[in-house]
């Protein structure tokens, strides 16, 4: 069974009082499915909690976590043979692991550490303390998110003038429209205007506005990012240099093209430890 939310651990913390701080990190064992719970619970100190790493579409700056920690899978399709062998106290996921979450429950306890609600940073925020509450290192989260969020502000003082970014995620030669919360709320960067006739594209429960190199062009952004979804999987990465030849060809030659770290944007993000990452990356490459 799914434990209660995040948000819930973090309310009920405050009100026994027991949001202080416990030395022998007592709590549960670990497998995470989410590496931006998993950077938090390693900027707590609590690597040792970790009985496991998903190793495929690791992000660099989690390598470390890889050596002599057995491979639990990756982020779609967790190991579950590893998982059964390890048998940890609690599974850490999100709606990526959606299909095998039946198989997870069966195994061990289930915690959802979805980022909830529309405001990132409060977001962010509970699910770091629903996280360090298991431990009793509330107020070392609390210490840690301030840390954070002044580091944020530090950095979006740094950004001269107030450019107008596009962030898009390249998937198999098809670029889209990214809503990416770091950027948009956390820096408070403003996107150019979509132009008139770019239409929004439903599959399922998601909202894609597919765009083209044409039209990001004519957008005219200060600066255009990239989150390289294929290459975060697996699959062919995009050629920067023919993407920027094509908004040459419409006009756009000066504008300047990131591409991001992959797994950092596509398969992590929202932890103590990625967000400072995410942020730093942005505000070096403007």
């Amino acid at each position: 069974m799914i434990k209660y939310g995040l948000a819930a651990m973090v309310a009920a913390a405050i009100l026994s009082g027991c949001a202080t701080t416990r030395q022998d990190l007592a709590g549960p064992t670990v497998i995470s499915f989410d590496h931006g719970a998993t950077d938090t619970l390693v900027e707590l100190g609590l690597e040792d909690k970790l009985v496991a790493i998903p190793k495929r579409g690791l992000p660099d700056y989690l390598d470390d976590l890889a050596e002599g920690r057995p491979d639990a899978g990756n982020l779609k399709v967790p190991d579950l043979d590893v998982v059964r062998a390890v048998a940890p106290d609690l599974v850490l996921v999100t709606g990526r692991q959606s299909e095998s979450l039946d198989d997870l429950e069966a195994i061990a306890e289930v915690q959802d550490v979805s980022l909830l609600g529309d405001d990132y940073r409060e977001a962010v925020r509970i699910r770091v303390l629903g996280l360090a509450t298991l431990y009793g290192q509330y107020e070392q989260a609390e210490t840690r998110l301030t840390e954070l969020w002044q580091y944020v502000a530090k950095e979006r003082k740094a950004i001269e003038g107030n450019p107008q970014v596009v962030v898009v995620t390249h998937n198999q030669g098809n670029f889209s429209l990214r809503d990416e919360p770091v950027v948009s709320q956390l820096l408070a960067l403003g996107r150019p205007a979509v132009p008139a006739g770019v239409e929004p594209v439903t599959r399922g429960t998601r909202v894609f506005i597919p765009v083209t190199p044409a039209v990001l062009a004519e957008m005219a952004p200060a600066h255009l990012f990239v989150v390289d979804r294929s290459a975060a999987i697996g699959d062919e990465p995009l050629d920067a240099e023919t993407l920027r030849q094509a908004l040459a060809a419409g006009g756009a030659e000066d504008v300047p093209v990131t591409v991001l770290s992959p797994e950092l944007w596509y398969l992590s993000g929202g932890g103590l430890q990625s967000v400072r990452l995410q942020v730093q990356e942005i505000v070096d490459a403007l």
